[in-house]
């Protein structure tokens, strides 16, 4: 069975990069080009995705004449809101909510900002109770599509099913009319998902804090604000710009993996 085909109510989960938005495009190329009624393609923006990303999300929603919900997180009731390229948040402000009202930081412990962020969003925006998640996760991250089988939510990788590769989501973008404009390196996109997510390894962090030193101060800020670190075996964000100037400009070590996708 074709692994794309949309055979009950569904979400397709786009994080606003490469991979899913490939997923995106095999699902429109199933169904003729035109998504089932019963199925929404949904982005949440966190506020803290490069503006490249944005660009990405509103491009697919362009050429392929399709339609995305784009969707952010609110503090009070009714938990969401709906917005669009042109008014989507820019400086973290739906984050920045999260952390105020829960009063403490993320971290590698307590990684509430993906569930918080996007996942809850995405039962609060689509109209059936009961429904199917499609996630763009590839043949080629198998302890990611491990851990996506023993979630308690119905999700389908057909990425995986397929046996889709990076070096498939390459050659397409490679030929495609337009691309995520930005660099990928080591089959890794270092700007993908939040520009500074305290997930990624430090050297990644770092060297984007060096490339781009105006990306620390929100980060730094949230810091402040709550009294606490990200991360206490990396350095404060408010020290990064300084290590950052010590720093080899490349991209090495493990990051830890989160669901929010490529």
């Amino acid at each position: 069975m074709n692994p794309y085909q949309i055979l009950e109510p569904t979400v397709v989960s786009f994080s606003g990069g490469r991979t899913s938005a490939f997923m995106l495009w095999k699902v429109l190329e199933t169904h003729g080009g035109v998504l089932p009624e019963d199925t929404m393609v949904v982005f949440a923006n966190t506020g803290k995705e490069d503006e490249e990303t944005l660009k990405f999300v509103k491009a697919c929603q362009d050429n392929w004449n399709v339609p995305i919900t784009w969707v952010e997180y609110l503090s009070e009731k009714p938990g969401f809101k709906i917005v669009s390229y042109e008014t989507a948040s820019r400086n973290g402000e739906p984050f920045e909510q999260l952390i105020i009202k829960k009063k403490y930081l993320p971290n590698t412990f307590a990684r509430f900002c993906t569930q918080e962020l996007k996942v809850n969003l995405i039962k609060k925006v689509f109209p059936f109770k009961e429904f199917v998640t499609f996630v763009g996760i590839r043949a080629d991250e198998p302890r990611r599509v491990a851990k996506m089988a023993v979630n308690k939510d119905e999700k389908h990788c057909p990425l995986a099913v397929d046996k889709i590769t990076q070096k498939d989501i390459k050659e397409f973008w490679d030929s495609n009319t337009f691309d995520l404009k930005l660099t990928m390196i080591d089959k890794k996109t270092p700007l993908g998902n939040c520009d500074l997510c305290f997930l990624k390894d430090l050297k990644q962090k770092l060297s984007i804090v060096k490339r781009y030193p105006e990306k620390v101060i929100w980060w730094a800020s949230m810091e402040d604000k709550i009294g606490a670190q990200f991360r206490r075996d990396h350095p404060k964000y408010s020290d990064m710009v300084k290590r950052a100037t010590e720093q080899i400009d490349m991209f090495a070590d493990e990051s830890i993996e989160c669901f929010c996708g490529d």
